[in-house]
């Protein structure tokens, strides 16, 4: 009923105030995830477009289940003794999320297309 009451079964590991991972049990009732994406300002009929596979999954039965999440990243940024993780990772992005060193995201070229073995076909009109 109240949003800001609700209570999570989540858990974080962090070393010398430096979070390295987290985690939490899922939602596995259908009904509470149809409420959570009704609190998200998702309709029915979105939901079900977007999120139908797990609605459908979830309505047979879903026993509880959790997962966990570790940043290498942060380990290393731990690991090394540096400020910030900008000075360990891997593949830098932008904020746009895209990397000044490769342009990526970027189209794939005719030749880099045949060397990995993909055919593009144009979509049937209707």
């Amino acid at each position: 009923k109240d949003p800001g009451a609700t209570i999570s079964r989540a858990y974080d590991l962090v070393v010398n105030g430096i979070e390295l991972g987290g985690g939490s049990i899922r939602i596995h009732d259908a009904e509470m995830q149809k409420a959570v994406l009704d609190l998200l300002g998702i309709g029915e009929k979105e939901a079900q477009e977007k999120f139908g596979f797990l609605l459908d999954a979830l309505s047979f039965g879903c026993p509880p289940h959790g997962g966990i999440a570790f940043g290498l990243d942060r380990t290393v940024m731990l690991m090394a003794d540096c400020e910030s993780i900008r000075d360990v990772i891997a593949f830098p992005k932008t904020q746009t999320a895209s990397c000044l060193l490769t342009a990526a995201p970027a189209s794939a070229s005719s030749k880099q297309l045949h060397e990995l073995g993909i055919k593009l076909s144009k979509p049937k009109s209707e």
